[in-house]
């Protein structure tokens, strides 16, 4: 599961699962739980047939306010189903039906981009910008680590970050998720 840490900032939860549930068409069941003051939003996408050809989807969403910020996490469905469903697919049809798991691995890979989207633009327009990890904070998780750090004590989050692959330019903060100059999303090297 991916876990965000959001410092400063108190996402209006109601509003950001609300602005969540459009993602989701009518062939999702989608069910909004609260469990203290964690509200969890999961959705899925499934039949018999969609589990037989790879294709189902499910996400898992989880918005608790904590002190000093908001953490959100996110989890999908194992891949495992897809790699199985692609292994019975080699054996069967010598290959030809190994689209369709690499095709439903691509949707649910897209609907969790989808809902990452939805909650930094919930986030900054709370915050009026952009909310960069707070100075010795880790980005993922919000612990504090040493400035030299490579990785994060709590978490393992990769603080080396590689030059934007959009546009070349070198972060400003090792801890940025985002590119300063293009907003391109970073990967850790």
């Amino acid at each position: 599961m991916d876990s965000r840490f959001y410092p400063g900032v108190e996402a209006d939860v109601f509003k950001l699962v609300a602005e969540l549930r459009t993602i989701f068409d009518q062939d999702y069941e989608v069910q909004t739980m609260h469990v203290s003051s964690t509200t969890v939003l999961q959705a899925r996408k499934s039949s018999t047939l969609r589990d037989l050809t790879g294709l189902s989807a499910a996400l898992t969403i989880k918005i608790t306010p904590e002190a000093g910020g908001t953490r959100v996490e996110m989890g999908m469905q194992k891949w495992l189903d897809k790699a199985a469903v692609a292994a019975v697919a080699v054996l069967i049809s010598a290959g030809l039906l190994l689209a369709l798991p690499a095709l439903g691995a691509y949707w649910q890979y897209k609907l969790t981009e989808d809902a990452w989207r939805i909650v930094e633009a919930h986030i900054a327009g709370k915050a009026g910008g952009y909310v960069p990890p707070l100075p010795g904070r880790c980005g993922s998780c919000g612990a504090a680590n040493t400035v030299d750090a490579s990785f994060c004590s709590a978490c393992g989050a990769n603080f080396k970050v590689a030059a934007c692959p959009s546009c070349g330019a070198a972060p400003k903060d090792p801890s940025s998720r985002f590119c300063n100059q293009c907003g391109s999303k970073l990967t850790p090297s």
